[in-house]
Formats: C-alpha cells, structure tokens, sequence
C-alpha cells in the first residue's frame, strides 16, 4: 500500500492502487463530515465508489465539480473513494458520425473492458487494506458519469454474469448509480443472467452521446438506460429506479449537484433499507440546467 499524500484539495488520503505498463493508477478518499449521521436506523451508510466521465479521452477523478458533490455526500455521512481508470480511447481516431460511432465498436469495448478491470483492482485494493484504509468493502455504492457510467454498469454485468475476476469472493455492489450510462457490447444485447444489485439510472431522452435507448449493427453497439430496463421488466427484475429526463441531452451526466433528493431516496430507500422499490419516471424540470447538445462528434473532434 502506498499513501501519496493530500494531493487532492479535500481528499484525506491519496493512494496507488495499481501499476500499469503505461501509467500508476490512484484513488482519493473522502470522509464523512465530522458530526454527520454516517448510520441509517443503526445501518451503517455506503461508501460511494466515483468513476468520472470524458468519453475515455480524458477527466480527473476528484475535479472541482465532482469534489461539490463529494461535499454533499460527506456532509450526508457517506465516503467517498473517487478512482482512476485508463482511457481506451484517448489519441484513437473516432470518424464523424453514427457510422464512425459503430466502426469503432471494438475499440470502445476495449474502453469499457479496461476501466472495468481498473475499478476491480481499485476494489480489491480496498478490501486487501481494509483495516488500515477503513472502507467496508461489503457496503459500497459504484457511481459513474457518463463514460464512468457506462464502466460503472458494466462492472456490474460483469459480476452478475459471472465473468468478473480479481474481487473478493462473493462480492457485489449494493448498489449503481449511472449519470446517463450504457452497456456496450459486440457480441449483440448484453444479456443479464440474473437481477443486478439495485440500480438508479438517470438518462436523458434527447442524449446524442450516449444513447438512451440503443445504437447498434450487427450485433455490435451501445445499450442505454431505456433498453436495459425493457430488458429487466420482461425478466421480472424490479429493484431499479430510472429516470427520464424529457428532451434532455448528455446534460443529464454532470446533474449529480441538482439531484440530492432522488439519489438520497435511493440510496436510503433501495440500498440502505434493502426496499425494492422500482420506480419509472419521466421528468420536464425547467429549473435544471442545460448547456446545449453534445454528439459523439463534439467529444472526439479532437482525437481527429
């Protein structure tokens, strides 16, 4: 194990929580406020495992924006540990276009697969210095945004289909939450062998960036928010609550500061009390910011 240092403004401690060919990987941790209820009906509240969003291209674990809500999860009395992942798709050229989109499937998947594999080992991480870090690896929420979404769903699809190596035996997430995720896949519509963990999505229906519903040919593409939930009601899986933010864009991925009240109902709700409670909303909010439309094209014109 090694400490780094406060290296991070606000985070406790920074640690190395893998060794790559190309680049070290770190974690940042994050306490909870000193005097903050960190317990629930006497149920001791989650740790919240960050993994930021850039389109696999770029973004920081503990950015200015992501450390607001960081904030406010302490001051809830939850931690957080924000991770690093390698981005598959920095420097790759992306051509314009849906079409380009889909002919560079293979190396998104790739994307996804690595950042998958690099939060397991930040998890196991935690669990081999549980005792010295002091993060329950047995009570962890897994959050992402945008690419961290799509990574965040799929270390769960991973687990649930029994194809994720490198975790304590018998782990599971208690819970996900996916600032407008998916599930990305080349060998046709991910298919959940069993119910995941429970799930908050939050997508927005207009999203060019990552789909809400689905963009794939051949059996090779990209799964949103309203596909999989399809998937989950035809299978009887009801421990999920998706909300769909009408006309929204890929806005809905940086929305974590103007959501408190549904991420906490979930998270008391769903994880915390162990409620199953599935929820399908459709929400037309004019209070919630917009900054305009992002495509695929906008995030990798500069990959070109």
């Amino acid at each position: 194990m090694l400490l780094i240092g406060l290296n991070v403004a606000g985070a406790q401690e920074t640690y190395r929580f893998a060794q790559r060919d190309t680049c070290d990987l770190y974690l940042d941790v994050f306490r909870p406020a000193e005097g903050s209820q960190t317990q629930l009906d006497g149920i001791p509240k989650p740790t919240i495992l960050f993994v930021f969003g850039g389109g696999f291209i770029q973004g920081e674990r503990s950015g200015k924006w992501e450390r607001m809500w960081y904030r406010r999860l302490n001051d809830n009395g939850y931690a957080v540990v924000s991770v690093d992942y390698r981005l598959g798709m920095k420097g790759y050229k992306v051509k314009k276009g849906l079409a380009g989109a889909l002919k560079a499937v293979d190396r998104f998947l790739l994307s996804q697969q690595v950042g998958v594999e690099d939060v397991y080992d930040a998890v196991a991480f935690l669990a081999a210095n549980r005792e010295s870090i002091g993060i329950d690896t047995d009570n962890i929420v897994l959050a992402g945004s945008s690419a961290g979404a799509i990574i965040s769903l799929a270390a769960e699809y991973g687990i649930v289909n029994g194809k994720a190596q490198g975790l304590p035996e018998g782990f599971n997430f208690k819970g996900v939450m996916s600032f407008a995720g998916a599930v990305i896949s080349t060998t046709g519509a991910p298919h959940f062998e069993k119910a995941p963990c429970p799930v908050l999505l939050l997508h927005g229906t207009a999203d060019q960036a990552v789909q809400y519903n689905r963009l794939n040919v051949g059996g090779k593409g990209l799964w949103g928010s309203s596909w999989l939930v399809k998937d989950w009601q035809k299978k009887g899986y009801g421990n999920y609550c998706i909300y769909r933010f009408k006309d929204s864009s890929h806005d809905v991925a940086a929305y974590m500061n103007y959501l408190w009240d549904i991420e906490k109902a979930f998270l008391e709700q769903n994880v915390i009390q162990g409620h199953a409670r599935c929820i399908d909303a459709v929400v037309d909010d004019a209070s919630l910011p917009r900054w305009g439309q992002l495509s695929m094209d906008d995030i990798y014109a500069k990959e070109k």
